[in-house]
């Protein structure tokens, strides 16, 4: 009788092929979602007379929609593990709250309010692991119950609009980069450079992640297939580099914001043991304790994690409103949750990149920008988004099921 290791399967067994060809469905997922992105990109700027792609109104995509990108992030990670998380909207409201009163009330150098918000973000999100990791709650009980505690926190600490914050604290969100270095004609020199410096990353990255998978016997994308990707993400990258740097901003310091966040998440996720064990959490959570992962400190630290980023929205949305609102943060976890199902991630867990819930999160800001440019009504524009992510879920499962996953 043939034995395997815990974790492993055996080679001969019928799920065994599936899983071999399991990243190269998932990276024609990850094609489909960009080839989607495209499409509705262009069919607002047709439909919106070319407003959509007006230099201003890409900076202030990025502005508006940053609080999604950033939690998408968090989310991404929770999802992939295995958990949900309902109350990042509340928690952004919360902090959003204390940052305010310290600001207004008390009058506080905004460094050290920033500081501050980070660390009333990462408590709340170790209270929040606490219950899941080590109490055992399920996380959609314990953030359902967070989401109605930090709602109310958020209440209670703003009873009244706090505005008048000082000219540091609101240029995190409202500023950029333009004219540190000069311009190149009516482009913003330092936007360039930090163009070009990213397409370059971005080729140096995709063509060391397909050397190391040719050299361990990964499935690999075909050669023209892979080509074409870097060809058309670099154009995009490019695009994009050329419309900010025409922008009256430049490079807006929320953009070097998200990109770092972004960079930095995806190697954590694709090159660490911690990125490696949310997966395996995910994907087969016995298995993952059999392998001697420690499953209550990873969920409890991908708490504090998200808390942590909760913060920084916090910090980022309360900035571009100039105020602190009780009823800021709405919907913003359910936009988090959306970007990261139609980026890609699985509903059972296991499954899903950093680079997808971006592309998500993107899609998410460009129906909301689109649709607000062309004046349609908000009660449309919630069953637009909701068809969006359905039919992303949807797409999803059917290219499982066709690919012989379960």
């Amino acid at each position: 009788m043939s034995q395997t290791t815990p974790g492993t399967q055996a080679a001969d067994t019928p799920t065994a092929a599936p899983k071999r060809f399991a990243g190269m469905a998932g990276g024609a997922r990850q094609y489909g979602i960009v080839a989607a992105l495209v499409v509705i990109v262009l069919f607002f700027q047709v439909v919106t007379g070319g407003r959509l792609l007006q230099p201003n109104n890409v900076t202030s995509l990025i502005q508006q929609n940053a609080y999604v990108l950033i939690l998408s992030v968090g989310m991404l990670m929770i999802i992939v593990a295995g958990h949900i998380d309902l109350s990042v909207g509340s928690i952004v409201a919360a902090v959003g709250g204390v940052i305010g009163i310290l600001l207004v009330d008390y009058s506080l150098n905004p460094w050290l309010v920033v500081i501050i918000a980070f660390a009333v973000g990462a408590l709340i999100g170790a209270w929040q692991g606490f219950w899941v990791a080590f109490v055992g709650i399920p996380a959609f009980i314990v953030t359902l119950a967070g989401m109605l505690i930090f709602r109310g926190v958020a209440l209670v600490l703003v009873g009244y609009t706090r505005a008048g914050f000082p000219p540091q604290f609101l240029d995190i969100s409202n500023a950029g980069l333009a004219g540190l270095t000069g311009f190149v004609g009516n482009l913003d020199a330092i936007t360039l450079t930090a163009g070009i410096v990213a397409i370059a990353g971005f080729l140096l990255i995709s063509l060391r992640s397909r050397r190391l998978n040719t050299r361990h016997g990964a499935a690999a994308e075909p050669l023209l297939l892979f080509i074409a990707r870097v060809a058309i993400i670099s154009l995009l990258l490019a695009v994009i580099t050329y419309w900010i740097a025409l922008s009256a901003l430049g490079l807006p310091f929320v953009l070097i914001i998200v990109g770092v966040v972004v960079v930095a998440y995806a190697w954590l996720m694709g090159n660490t043991v911690f990125g490696r064990n949310i997966y395996a959490m995910g994907g087969n959570l016995s298995a993952a304790k059999l392998s001697g992962v420690d499953t209550r400190k990873m969920n409890f630290y991908l708490f504090v994690n998200m808390g942590l980023l909760c913060g920084l929205t916090a910090i980022i949305v309360t900035s571009r409103a100039g105020a602190a609102l009780a009823a800021a943060g709405q919907n913003y976890e359910l936009d988090a949750i959306a970007a990261c199902f139609i980026g890609g991630a699985a509903v059972t867990g296991g499954v899903g990149r950093i680079f997808g819930a971006i592309v998500g999160a993107l899609v998410m800001g460009v129906l909301n920008m689109g649709l607000s440019i062309l004046g349609v009504d908000p009660s449309w524009q919630f069953i637009i988004k909701g068809m969006v992510l359905l039919a992303a879920v949807a797409f999803d499962l059917v290219s499982k099921m066709r690919s012989g996953q379960r």
